[in-house]
């Protein structure tokens, strides 16, 4: 069983964005000596909760950073961007750290509407048709020299123009995602921490429905999804506070502030009564969040490996404290027995 990292750069209260990338930089060197597959960076715009809304100017510094993981977006949201400028950004990294960059797309806007607006390529057309699987094609072209030679952009000489390319995988939280993945013959990532009502029906249409392509012979997915692991259940669950009330904010259009600790958290849910724990609003089988000791964590997780068939684990772990969220990575690696490396 393979192991990643998915980082939003969350800010805790208390500190500054700059302490959360820095704590991004810090995460990611843990990771890489803990023997994770891949690092992956969020993209989030105008949200005080989060610090990253340029994943490439982070994935540089973590690249230089680390030595053998595989580092990349989780993702950059095409929508925002010209194929050829993800192309050119993309190469670029591929170009400084070969064999080690992923690129990972999603669709979603990663912010509120009025941001959304303010990043649009053309705001002539805002109720425009949803052109994502052409933006995506263009893109693979782009970074394989796929275009024919009748097609104006097979003249574009794209730089740095070195030997192979990013891995380019397909994030989302849908059976839309999925069908583009499997039509498009990518790799998927589903986001079970963001839509868990839709995780086996979307990955079950995504390996059904998958058309080997010259970028991948057979389908291959990732479950990412989120976890707060401690020495004790205890502790785990006293962490995980911060988590629930930042998500039950979040769902209910409530301010994004920074992640609160977890007294602030306590207390604020504990005047909520029942419908405080967002984690029980979903009717799916499995939680968005696993939280408890390392044994129940480890436990659960390959549990819900083995039952979606996937062969990767993509964590993310959003709490206050930056010394106890490492610390819930540290135990999952001994948990699963990761390689560690020089």
């Amino acid at each position: 069983m393979k192991l990643s990292v998915l980082d939003q750069s969350p800010v805790p209260a208390g500190s500054t964005p700059g302490d959360a990338l820095r704590n991004t930089i810090h995460l990611a060197r843990t990771a890489d000596t803990l023997g994770y597959e891949r690092y992956w960076i969020a993209e989030h715009h105008a949200i005080e909760t989060l610090a990253c809304p340029a994943p490439e100017i982070l994935i540089t510094r973590v690249a230089a950073e680390t030595s053998g993981i595989r580092v990349g977006s989780g993702g950059v949201l095409l929508p925002h961007y010209s194929p050829l400028k993800v192309a050119e950004v993309f190469r670029m990294l591929h170009a400084m750290y070969p064999g080690r960059i992923d690129l990972g797309l999603g669709r979603a806007p990663g912010s509120g509407g009025l941001e959304a607006f303010a990043l649009q390529r053309d705001r002539s057309k805002r109720l425009q048709a949803d052109d994502f699987p052409e933006q995506l094609t263009e893109l693979l072209a782009l970074l394989h020299r796929g275009f024919p030679p009748e097609h104006p952009f097979s003249r574009i000489k794209i730089s740095p123009d070195m030997p192979g390319a990013p891995d380019v995988w397909l994030l989302g939280s849908s059976a839309w995602s999925a069908a583009v993945a499997a039509r498009f013959g990518l790799p998927y990532a589903f986001a079970h921490f963001i839509g868990p009502e839709q995780t086996a029906e979307a990955l079950a249409h995504y390996r059904e429905h998958f058309r080997p392509s010259k970028f991948l012979s057979e389908p291959r997915a990732i479950l990412t999804l989120g976890v707060v692991c401690a020495n004790t259940q205890a502790e785990a669950e006293r962490l995980a506070a911060s988590t629930k009330l930042l998500i039950r904010r979040i769902r209910l259009g409530g301010p994004r502030r920074p992640v609160p600790t977890p007294e602030e958290a306590l207390a604020e849910l504990e005047t909520l009564g029942e419908d405080a724990d967002p984690l029980t609003w979903d009717a799916s089988a499995w939680p968005r969040y696993v939280v408890g000791d390392a044994e129940r964590v480890s436990a659960t997780l390959k549990q819900m490996a083995r039952e979606l068939q996937v062969e990767e684990l993509m964590i993310l772990t959003v709490i206050h404290d930056h010394q106890a969220r490492v610390h819930s990575y540290e135990l999952l690696a001994e948990a699963f027995e990761l390689t560690k490396r020089c």
